[in-house]
């Protein structure tokens, strides 16, 4: 049975099919802005930390599906050097830490409220009327969140119509829902915390994270909309919207739970408000019964599995180790049939029950399969075997290869700087 089918190896690849699904909705959505000459700080902030973070776990998933032939080093691995550089995504062009902590909420909170930046521009100018504008202004802002979020909370957004189809429409009431909570809670973290709010990194991470999943999510909805409700993506677009307020709901409850302020709004924070956020809960994980859908569907040879790998290069070269494994890949979900064929042939008695190297030569004799078939069925099964095949190196080849790295790393610097090396990694 291919592991793909183990329900244990299904949970990590149905992570890695959503991630590629709504990691691919956030990059063409960010896009859509930087094409109209738009420059969003923020938005390019949360793309960024967002997606190194995917990465990073999705090939961690990947190297504990693959194993052994993830770990052993050379031209066979498809993944190590990916799982190697994995880091420098995340620590160039603004670390990841800084940029959650400080930079998604911290600049967002101001350049994306409709008043808070009126009020400190008008600050720097002396411009009392100004401030009197913006100043009152958010007090009506405030209050409008607070009412709209505790009716949205009491009736589970159920109030809002007219958003989507019936695969989406409950998510564009949950995400008004979160917005108007989220608004709610983060004028209420600059009014009381003020400056300290800047110093409170882990709950300005907490922050960061509610409006990361909520740009996800609108980017979702934006994509299943632009590429014309696709039938075929509705278990995609369940998943990542079901990933996006599961981690909403937990965010939520982490600042909930750890809020700093006067006694009374910690007791209220943590107190009724806490538990009715925990028992009123915007989103949980996935069902089992979803993953193993993403998980069939990625596994089949046909234009859903093409468009989720869109854009990605796949090698035609058979030499190289991700066009061997899709070559593989293709032979094998054509010999499925066949096999079955066999399957059945074995359980109706008309083939021998015990595998053989000549089982196949009885059920061509014996008009199960034909020549085509039977040739299929050679070619896959040495492409599988081929496939699952790790690098080996003699201890002269493992040397030679140290020098020749060595020369090359020499060569593409051009002495501009000292390189140092270190022996490539082998598998024995």
């Amino acid at each position: 049975m291919p592991i793909g089918k183990f329900e244990g190896v299904e949970e990590p690849l149905a992570r890695i099919a959503g991630k590629a699904y709504f990691a691919e909705a956030m990059r063409r959505y960010t896009l859509s802005a930087l094409d109209q000459g738009i420059k969003p700080p923020v938005v390019t902030a949360i793309a960024k930390y967002n997606a190194t973070e995917w990465y990073r776990s999705a090939v961690n998933d990947a190297m504990d599906i693959m194993g052994g032939a993830a770990i052993s080093l050379g031209p066979r691995n498809a993944i190590a050097e990916g799982y190697i550089a994995a880091p420098i995504s995340i620590t160039v062009e603004g670390a990841n830490i800084l940029t959650r902590t400080l930079m998604i909420f911290g600049q967002g909170a101001l350049r994306a409220h409709p008043y808070a930046f009126k009020e400190i521009y008008a600050l720097e100018k002396n411009d009392v009327k100004a401030f009197d504008r913006a100043f009152w202004g958010h007090i009506g802002h405030i209050f409008r969140n607070l009412f709209r979020a505790k009716v949205l909370s009491w009736t589970r957004g159920w109030l809002i119509f007219g958003h989507g189809d019936n695969v989406t429409r409950r998510y564009y009431q949950k995400l008004a829902w979160a917005s108007a909570y989220f608004a709610t809670m983060a004028d209420i973290a600059m009014g009381v915390l003020g400056g300290k709010l800047k110093f409170k990194e882990k709950l300005t991470g907490r922050y960061a994270d509610v409006l990361s999943w909520m740009y996800t999510a609108t980017a979702v909805l934006h994509r299943y909309e632009s590429e014309g409700r696709r039938k075929e993506d509705t278990p995609f677009v369940h998943y990542s919207m079901q990933v996006a307020f599961d981690n909403i709901q937990k965010s939520f409850e982490g600042i909930l739970a750890n809020f700093e302020g006067p006694f009374f709004l910690r007791w209220l924070m943590r107190g009724p408000v806490f538990w009715f956020a925990s028992l009123n809960k915007m989103g949980v994980e996935p069902r089992d019964d979803l993953t193993h859908e993403l998980a069939k569907l990625i596994q089949e040879d046909g234009e859903q599995r093409d468009r989720i790998t869109q854009g990605m290069f796949i090698p035609k070269l058979e030499t190289e180790a991700l066009g061997r494994y899709e070559k593989a890949f293709k032979t094998i979900k054509k010999s499925e049939d066949i096999d079955t064929k066999i399957r059945r042939a074995i359980r109706k008695k008309i083939l021998p029950k015990k595998r053989s190297r000549d089982l196949l030569e009885i059920a061509l004799e014996k008009g199960v399969i034909t020549v085509e078939e039977q040739k299929i069925l050679q070619l896959s099964e040495e492409l599988r075997w081929d496939a699952i095949q790790v690098d080996v190196f003699t201890e002269d080849e493992f040397v030679n290869a140290t020098q020749v790295r060595a020369k090359l790393i020499n060569e593409a610097g051009k002495g501009a700087c000292p390189v140092t090396t270190t022996a490539p990694r082998v598998a024995h």
